[in-house]
């Protein structure tokens, strides 16, 4: 029999590789003269594969659903605030985006330095107030559009807490932008949960959600030896995690137990001492994982990635 790269088409030793990697074993049919049946068999399972193999983008999306998914939230978010009273312009796809590759930087710091200063910029950078008038121009700040930050700025201050309260709920620093690039909607409130209720599915509201991409990814066996190693190193250094997602829901749950989502300056002088604890274990706990996923994690990723997709 002649080998399957003799009879398939170089177009489509891709797919079968995939096909392969994807762990579908459909039978392959030839003819009576040895050739490949004909193409529209190549087509049922080149469509097998793709729907097998979930997308690149958050929650395993793909970019049309993603930017779907974008705009859907947001029209629902403006629509939420108007029935409120207050105006909330729909943020466009562009700008959602911007804020949520923004995660971890600042404006002339990208983000090895930034996690040097401000760790995963969690209980680093919280004050308890909107990031609409926060003088850092953050991942939450870009994500809600200028046009918005303006809104925010002219009301009054009463108007300013009641704005937010209804646009977040009780977590100001909890952003569709952000939510959506950690992969963390369990802390959004207000409209914004509302919106993210009616798109996404329930599952993936819970911090037990996996991104099918990534639970695909970390079932390799070599991942799963990275993974040990990351947590080991961690486990050295004293902080007790499995995986890199684990570190920032921590620090989360504590800045929640601490603040309540107060401000700052109206926490008790323990709590503000709690804070800053927190702050500095953040700063420590972020800098090493940050370090151990650029050096034993995104490598293997990448490999994977590669080989999959």
């Amino acid at each position: 029999m002649k080998s399957l790269k003799s009879v398939l088409p170089t177009s489509n030793l891709k797919s079968a590789k995939t096909l392969a990697l994807a762990g579908l074993f459909l039978p392959l049919m030839f003819t009576a003269n040895g050739t490949l049946a004909e193409s529209s068999f190549l087509s049922r399972i080149g469509t097998a594969v793709a729907g097998a193999l979930p997308g690149t983008e958050e929650y395993g999306m793909s970019k049309k659903d993603l930017v779907n998914n974008i705009e859907a939230v947001e029209s629902s978010i403006s629509a939420c605030m108007r029935e409120n009273g207050f105006e909330y312009v729909a943020v466009d796809y562009r700008t959602v985006r911007q804020g949520m590759t923004s995660d971890k930087s600042l404006p002339g710091m990208g983000e090895s330095e930034f996690v040097k200063v401000y760790g995963f910029g969690i209980s680093t950078l919280y004050t308890g107030h909107g990031p609409q008038i926060s003088k850092l121009r953050t991942p939450a700040q870009i994500g809600l559009g200028e046009r918005n930050v303006e809104i925010f700025n002219h009301l009054s201050k009463a108007d300013q807490v009641a704005y937010n309260h209804n646009l977040f709920g009780e977590h100001s620093d909890a952003t569709f932008a952000v939510a959506l690039e950690t992969e963390d909607f369990s802390r959004t409130g207000g409209c914004t949960r509302k919106a993210v209720e009616k798109v996404f599915k329930p599952e993936q509201l819970k911090t037990s959600y996996r991104n099918p991409k990534d639970a695909r990814i970390e079932q390799d066996p070599r991942m799963v030896a990275a993974l040990g190693k990351w947590s080991e190193r961690m486990r050295a250094a004293g902080f007790d995690y499995s995986h890199p997602r684990d570190v920032e829901l921590d620090i989360k749950k504590r800045l929640d137990e601490i603040t309540g989502g107060a401000p700052v300056e109206s926490l008790s002088s323990d709590a503000q001492a709690a804070l800053k604890k927190l702050q500095q274990y953040e700063r420590a706990a972020g800098a090493l994982s940050v370090e151990l996923e650029t050096d034993i994690l995104d490598p293997v990723d990448t490999r994977i990635e590669r080989e999959i997709w």
